[in-house]
């Protein structure tokens, strides 16, 4: 603190007020480390994808059982023991249980988009950048899957005659979709671990 006296010099003198803030312990640097940059929490989305995909193996391998156990014979029609499908054919019922599918990716890519974007707002820009592309790749598997069904049971219906050969067709195609699904799923899993680990 300065001071003036009578003759205009000035003294230089510690206040007493001083001296309590410079004897005082200073704060833990984990307590300013904390404050400073928040713990990530990771995004609650890997646990619905998880479970979207365990419920994508058991339709392709209901599938694969229900194609094999209802084969269709020479005549065309067919074979289910005790009707397992019935009022339906097989791949009516395929059809409809992946469409059913589809609806689910529909409602995981919705559900992912809206944590990343809260994610995102709140100041974690580099997750919602890597992940962008990588949250929409299993729902444009499963359109470009429905797509390829959709062909092939066009197909069926213009050319009757080779029903064994369509049921194989649709189910190449299911166990190529839940292999492409299951890369991403890892990926995107990956990709959030990472995250979480940094944060």
């Amino acid at each position: 603190m300065l001071l003036m006296d009578a003759e205009g010099s000035l003294e230089v003198t510690q206040s007493m007020d001083d001296d309590p803030l410079l004897d005082a312990p200073l704060l833990p640097r984990h307590t300013l480390h904390s404050r400073l940059h928040p713990e990530f929490h990771a995004i609650p989305t890997v646990f619905v994808a998880n479970v979207l995909l365990l419920l994508h193996v058991t339709f392709v391998v209901l599938a694969f059982v229900t194609g094999v156990i209802c084969s269709y014979n020479d005549s065309g029609e067919d074979t289910c023991p005790e009707n397992y499908t019935y009022p339906f054919k097989v791949q009516t019922t395929i059809t409809i249980a992946k469409v059913i599918l589809w609806m689910l990716h529909l409602f995981l890519e919705r559900y992912i988009h809206f944590h990343h974007s809260k994610a995102r707002s709140k100041g974690y820009l580099r997750i919602y950048r890597t992940t962008r592309h990588l949250k929409r790749v299993p729902l444009l598997i499963q359109s470009t899957g429905n797509v390829a069904l959709l062909l092939i049971v066009s197909l069926q219906h213009s050319f009757p005659n080779h029903n064994k050969m369509y049921l194989c067709f649709m189910l190449g195609i299911l166990a190529m979709e839940l292999i492409c699904s299951l890369i991403c799923l890892v990926v995107y899993t990956g990709e959030n671990c990472f995250f979480a680990l940094l944060g």
